[in-house]
């Protein structure tokens, strides 16, 4: 799986080099048994983030992207253009995405971060809690999952934060360097941290949604959707 997320970060037009950073001697020979890069780093790390700066020191690369290794769907054009948007950007520190939610389950879920922002495509907040809260529905259907059923189109103020990250160098060291905030403590999401700190995130829709894998059931839907898709045998994840 980690490999073919590797081939889709290698045809990204503006990516010159995929390293997979990993603390798991497997992963490591998986990796470059496949013909591909990775580095080794310390098991301490309490985040990814800091996984990924330890790497990025070594690195001359002003702009690091960060795409998790459960992501074979991501689309290359959502990475490239992310990297479009903060090289367009110099008040932006880091760019992430996000994807529609179409479904009351997704937005009850913990496991589906929500991301609301603000009218000139900036993070105001991350939040496994359904936010921004649509109050007045609320109170005419007597609770959220109610409201949702009702009102479908609520649906639309929901937007749900996907796993990849553009950063500048040196902000994801700075980063790095910064103790956890409480919120990201309360959340167990990281990127509270940057906001705590005043780092300008900005937030670009996916091009097209992705699925991330985190339980077997996952892994099991994007194996059919790759068969789907009519996926040659190389592609097809192992």
């Amino acid at each position: 799986m980690i490999c073919h997320v590797v081939r889709r970060v290698l045809a990204a037009r503006n990516v010159g080099r995929v390293i997979v950073a990993t603390d798991d001697r497997r992963i490591f020979e998986a990796v470059v048994d496949s013909g591909y890069e990775a580095m080794m780093t310390s098991a301490d790390h309490r985040t990814g983030t800091d996984r990924l700066a330890e790497v990025a020191a070594q690195l001359q690369a002003e702009i690091i992207v960060n795409v998790q290794g459960d992501e074979p769907l991501i689309a290359t054009e959502t990475i490239e253009l992310a990297i479009e948007a903060l090289n367009n950007a110099a008040e932006v520190g880091i760019v992430t995405t996000w994807e529609p939610i179409d479904s009351t389950a997704e937005v009850l879920s913990p496991d589906v971060v929500k991301v609301v922002v603000d009218s000139k495509g900036r993070a105001v907040y991350f939040s496994r809690l359904p936010v921004p809260y649509p109050r007045d529905a609320v109170r005419k259907h007597g609770e959220l999952r109610a409201a949702l059923d009702s009102e479908p189109g609520l649906l639309k103020n929901f937007k749900k934060h996907t796993g990849l990250y553009v950063y500048r160098r040196e902000v994801l060291l700075k980063l790095s360097q910064w103790p956890q905030s409480e919120l990201e403590r309360v959340e167990s999401l990281e990127q509270l941290r940057a906001l705590e700190h005043d780092v300008t995130i900005k937030v670009i829709e996916a091009s097209t949604c992705s699925v991330g894998v985190d339980t077997s059931e996952d892994l099991a839907r994007v194996r059919n959707i790759i068969k789907e898709m009519g996926r040659d045998r190389g592609a097809t994840i192992k």
